[in-house]
């Protein structure tokens, strides 16, 4: 993979709820080329599992495998991830080849609970990564925030180190700000531990939360982006170094109707250099079938370690900087919801391929993709 001259502009800047400045997104010098994509069945099933909600993907060089977890809370199969085999060949995708199927154990060396019976001992998986030094899985679950009249769940999102197998090794050290609460502090539900992603020397693992905390900012508007952290740890410590401060931009499209459901978030990171991450965000609203994907270089080299940070709301410091490498709506292909993001193996050009896999919720008027790009 060729490394990027990556100058990017810096916003400093006092940030206030009614405040929030646009970070530069001028485009950046790497490119990324679609190759071509398939479609995994909606009701393909594996070893008696249904193969869905695919929410991560990485990729095990060595041994020329993919590693890929279901966001199944244990409602149609035991909480899982697949071991799958992914055919290149001319630079295209001719096929996936599910190979075997892994569930999670949580400590007490059990199944996770179906979080429709027992959601105290449920799990949310979101992402997962392989790393060829430990020959261990590491993934990520949101965790729960249900608050009603009739029930509170309040269930703490995680990092978790599993073997092959599925067994618990450890778990990360989260920051409290990670806690989930019964006040609107802390993260909101469904919006946590999106993505994660190793550097290069698998010492420091990034990770990303979808939306603002409720201290730092409001959730994204079409008028409006939100405020987001990024998340840096220590991976032999599993302890939390630095945390970022980084812009989303405003949904893409009004929903229809005007009051109807729309979000924009951070739906999965992928490390490129030196302080340096590939981000997928994700817009979606209420009548648009399709999601809007747009492809970013975020840079941590000048921002400030908000860490310490109790709010990100009237404080001074620098922003993540982030240029656009790709907007998916002008490939004029559909793509659908975007949650995994991995480099793959060298094509045939001697280029670095890139893969993307798009999360159907279980839904029969969803898609489970797999997109192969070429990076530039």
């Amino acid at each position: 993979m060729n490394k990027l001259a990556f100058f990017a502009v810096i916003l400093f800047c006092i940030v206030s709820c009614s405040s929030i400045q646009s970070t530069a997104t001028s485009s950046a010098t790497l490119q990324l080329k679609f190759l071509n994509s398939i479609e995994i069945p909606s009701d393909q099933e594996f070893k008696n599992t249904l193969v869905g909600g695919l929410s991560g993907i990485d990729y095990d060089a060595k041994n020329d495998i993919y590693y890929l977890i279901s966001d199944d809370r244990s409602e149609y199969n035991i909480a899982r991830f697949y071991i799958a085999k992914i055919l290149l060949t001319t630079d295209k995708i001719k096929s996936i080849k599910f190979e075997n199927v892994v569930s999670f154990k949580n400590k007490a060396k059990e199944n996770y609970s179906n979080w429709q019976k027992k959601p105290a001992t449920s799990i949310d998986p979101e992402d997962i990564r392989y790393n060829p030094k430990t020959k261990n899985i590491v993934w990520s679950s949101e965790g729960a925030r249900v608050i009603s009249d009739q029930t509170t769940i309040l269930q703490n999102p995680s990092i978790q180190t599993t073997t092959l197998e599925g067994n618990f090794v450890n778990n990360y050290n989260l920051s409290s700000n990670l806690k989930m609460q019964k006040e609107d502090k802390g993260p909101r539900s469904n919006a946590v531990l999106e993505g994660i992603t190793f550097d290069k020397k698998y010492r420091t693992l990034f990770a990303n939360i979808e939306s603002p905390l409720f201290e730092d900012d409001k959730e994204a508007t079409t008028t409006k982006g939100a405020l987001i952290r990024m998340y840096q740890y220590e991976v032999k410590s599993k302890t939390n170094t630095a945390q970022y401060a980084y812009l989303l931009d405003p949904v893409a499209h009004f929903p229809i109707p005007e009051n109807g459901f729309s979000i924009n978030g951070v739906s999965a990171i992928q490390y490129y250099d030196k302080n340096q991450l590939l981000v997928v965000e994700r817009s979606y609203s209420v009548g648009t079938q399709k999601c809007t994907i747009k492809i970013y270089l975020c840079d941590f080299t000048k921002a400030t370690n908000v860490k310490d940070f109790t709010s990100l709301q009237n404080q001074k410091f620098i922003l993540a900087s982030k240029k656009l490498v790709l907007n998916m709506d002008d490939l004029n292909v559909f793509v659908d919801n975007i949650e995994g993001i991995t480099f793959g193996p060298k094509l045939a050009s001697g280029k670095q391929s890139l893969l993307f896999v798009t999360d159907n919720n279980f839904s029969k008027l969803q898609k489970t993709q797999i997109l192969l790009f070429e990076v530039e």
